[in-house]
Formats: C-alpha cells, structure tokens, sequence
C-alpha cells in the first residue's frame, strides 16, 4: 500500500513538475542580448548622412554594419519593413581634428570623430524605446594620408558605435 502511495506521490511531483518548466519562458543568448520574447523581426533603415564632411559611402556603410551586428547576434529575422523592432537615424556629424599636438604647432595624431542618432523602436513595449546620439572616435598618425585609410577608420568607428546602440537596445546599457 506504502508503494502505490508512493508511486502516485512521484507521478504526481513529475507531473507538477514539468507543468511548471512548461509555462516558463527563458530566453537568452551567449553575448547576454535580451531580446524581447515577442520579437521575430528586425527592421533596420538605411542611416541617411547628413553631415558636410562625410564621403558618400559612409551612409551604406553604416547601415550594413548595423545589421550586420544585429544579424549575426540575434535570432532576429532581418525584414525591410514592419519589423516588431525598428532602427532609423542619421548620420549627424563627421570631423576629423588635431590632438596630439608636437613643439612645432603641428599636429602627431588626427582624431577622425562620427555622430550617429539613432530611434529604435519596440512596438508592443513602448518603455524600451529610446532616442540617442552615439559618438566614438579612432585616432590615426596626423601623416598619413586619410583618404587612403578613410575606409578602414569609418570602420573601426562604425563598429564602436554599433556595439554601443545594440548594448542598448538589447542589453539596456
């Protein structure tokens, strides 16, 4: 008789059990991105240049490097419109300045500095929406030829500021 209660008490705990892990959701992912559970798709818009100074391949640049870093990183399907999550924004400013300056007045380093603005939107959880300026910066011997390694800095730039907008999206930094 003990055994049959016992049994019974066992089938019962196993069924409880698995009720309960079945009703629990966990999601995560090994670059600790929380993405939101109801997200299946991502829109990321082209990134317009609106700066002076910028070459004109800055803008495709970016916005390839941006999804880029979201596709590869999230589950997320990459949809050109209508996305449950969406980045839009520009390209604000571009400069390249002196600041490392030698005893003859002349610069050693040159400092090339990119603004991008950024709205992301969560459209079924408003509260994770945000509107932001990202600003990095790669520095580069005041010598060399900067047309020459333009590309190759943006670069460098572009992946700094596409680190910090998906930690803030997906990670709330």
């Amino acid at each position: 008789m003990n055994i049959k209660l016992m049994n019974k008490f066992i089938l019962f705990f196993w069924c409880a059990l698995s009720c309960m892990l079945h009703s629990c959701k966990v999601q995560f992912s090994l670059n600790g991105a929380t993405i939101p559970e109801f997200a299946k798709t991502v829109q990321i818009d082209f990134f317009e240049n609106k700066t002076t100074l910028g070459p004109p391949t800055m803008a495709p640049l970016f916005s390839e490097t941006l999804r880029d870093v979201v596709s590869r990183q999230t589950p997320l399907k990459l949809i050109k419109s209508n996305g449950d999550l969406v980045f839009e924004g520009t390209i604000s400013d571009f400069q390249i300045t002196p600041v490392a300056i030698q005893g003859n007045d002349k610069a050693a380093q040159s400092r090339l500095s990119i603004t991008v603005f950024v709205k992301y939107s969560c459209l079924k959880k408003a509260q994770l929406n945000f509107e932001d300026r990202f600003t990095r910066f790669t520095d580069f011997p005041a010598t060399d030829n900067f047309q020459n390694r333009q590309d190759e800095l943006m670069r460098e730039v572009f992946r700094q500021i596409t680190e910090d907008i998906f930690n803030r999206a997906f990670n709330n930094w």
